[in-house]
């Protein structure tokens, strides 16, 4: 594996290193020694998958809040999507700040997200799938989120005439530095 830093602090690029033949190829995608040595420490203690429909599905902006906020392990299985993530830690060299990526299933590309930081994705094609790895337990309670277009934030999305996306997602009140975030309602 390649581990690189992102623009984000604390955020991680997790590149494979395939080793392939005639068969096709294999490649690790996690590694406690590796992600130590890069001075990463988490212990997965779920395993999830979002499969979208359509093209052009929006899910986000999550996060998880103390004393359940998480860290995460993000990757593309199938199809492609344009994920973003946001840092809401406001001690953060990086408060407020979002960069995106593209993840796909020919990339194999993954990120390490670090608890305080919403991800959202919007898929680029039909048919995608993403994994992810988590180290803490959900907490309904503490799921926490803001709005994918909020002014605050001015988070590019890609264009599309058929976004889709829960009613939830569409209606995240305003983000307000000084208040915070609050559980979902």
């Amino acid at each position: 594996m390649i581990i690189k830093s992102a623009n984000l602090d604390g955020v991680k690029i997790i590149d494979i290193e395939p080793h392939a033949d005639e068969r096709g190829y294999f490649a690790r995608t996690w590694c406690i020694d590796e992600f130590a040595e890069a001075g990463l420490q988490p212990t997965f203690l779920q395993a999830s998958i979002s499969h979208n429909t359509a093209a052009g599905t929006l899910r986000g902006m999550h996060v998880q809040l103390e004393p359940h906020s998480e860290s995460k392990l993000i990757r593309c299985l199938a199809g492609s999507a344009y994920d973003v993530l946001l840092d809401l830690r406001p001690t953060s060299s990086s408060f407020l700040a979002w960069q995106a990526f593209e993840l796909t299933a020919e990339n194999q590309r993954g990120l390490f997200v670090p608890p305080g930081i919403a991800h959202g994705f919007q898929t680029l094609s039909d048919a995608t799938m993403l994994s992810y790895q988590i180290d803490q337990r959900y907490a309904p309670g503490h799921a926490a989120g803001v709005r994918w277009n909020d002014p605050v934030f001015g988070i590019e999305w890609p264009e599309t005439q058929d976004r889709i996306m829960s009613e939830k997602d569409s209606t995240w009140p305003d983000f307000d530095p000084d208040r915070g975030l609050t559980a979902a309602r």
